[in-house]
């Protein structure tokens, strides 16, 4: 089948403008259309009518909006971040035409806080009767582990973030491994035969929990895709004089960028 993958934002936890940031990269992300306006990082890929979610960040409403998302049909979970999970709520109206409830995908640590900080929309007594009908599902934690889809499969590739080790996904020839500072040597054959790889890539210098450039390069390099994007970008990389330093198959993604690719179809 064929898909497309939409970023729906591309930047770190405290997004591009980062408040109370006067630098050149935030002044230039106050213009509209500027590829430096970087919002929470998140992706919907789409095929075959539907679409799915990698991640409802506190950015998602507008996301939404900008992309005219009508829909939503499934959302797997990386971890349980703020940057990743406080726009679960927004998907309430999303919902209402949905009577058995948008699939939510996360592993049990994920899910136990999804829950914790979302309880009035999971209570079984006294819920508000407008709460998002959502239905989470736990998934395993080992590397492999495949969820299947509206006729395709969302495998778990595990990546190490600091001290944790959190989900990436690959579906069909594309990965998207954000929040990462390595890659475990387990996950690494579940990369192979990419075309698109989307990594981590926060800024220049190394950090504890995050791939900076120069490491991302490397292990694209190492996981040979077709084509790579890095994600989770802060205010230390400009987009344009960094794509332009980059190799020709390697480019910081942007929100709205739009990508399209092959995904398997499964009986």
């Amino acid at each position: 089948m064929q898909a497309t993958l939409t970023f729906l934002g591309s930047g770190t936890s405290m997004g591009v403008p980062t408040l109370g940031c006067g630098c050149a990269v935030c002044n230039s992300a106050l213009i509209p259309g500027s590829p430096n306006r970087r919002t929470r990082p998140s992706i919907q890929v789409s095929y075959g009518g539907r679409n799915v979610l990698v991640d409802t960040g506190p950015d998602f409403h507008a996301q939404a909006i900008s992309e005219g998302i009508r829909s939503v049909d499934a959302v797997l979970y990386t971890h349980s971040h703020a940057d990743h999970i406080l726009g679960m709520d927004d998907l309430r109206p999303l919902s209402f035409a949905t009577p058995e409830g948008i699939a939510l995908y996360a592993d049990d640590a994920t899910a136990q806080v999804i829950e914790r900080v979302f309880e009035y929309t999971f209570r079984k007594v006294d819920r508000y009767p407008t709460s998002a009908r959502v239905q989470i599902h736990r998934l395993d934690t080992a590397a492999g582990t495949a969820v299947d889809l509206f006729g395709t499969q969302f495998i778990r590739v595990p990546v190490i973030h600091g001290r944790n080790i959190i989900a990436g996904y690959r579906f069909g020839s594309a990965a998207y491994l954000t929040d990462m500072s390595d890659i475990p040597a387990e996950s690494l054959p579940l990369l192979e035969g990419l075309d698109i790889l989307i990594l981590d890539a926060l800024r220049r210098e190394p950090h504890p929990s995050h791939s900076h450039l120069a490491r991302s390069i490397e292990l694209v390099e190492k996981i040979a895709p077709r084509r790579a994007f890095f994600t989770h970008i802060s205010h230390d990389l400009d987009h344009e004089s960094t794509n332009a330093s980059l190799p020709d198959h390697i480019r910081l993604a942007h929100d709205g960028l739009k990508l399209d690719f092959e995904i398997p179809e499964i009986a």
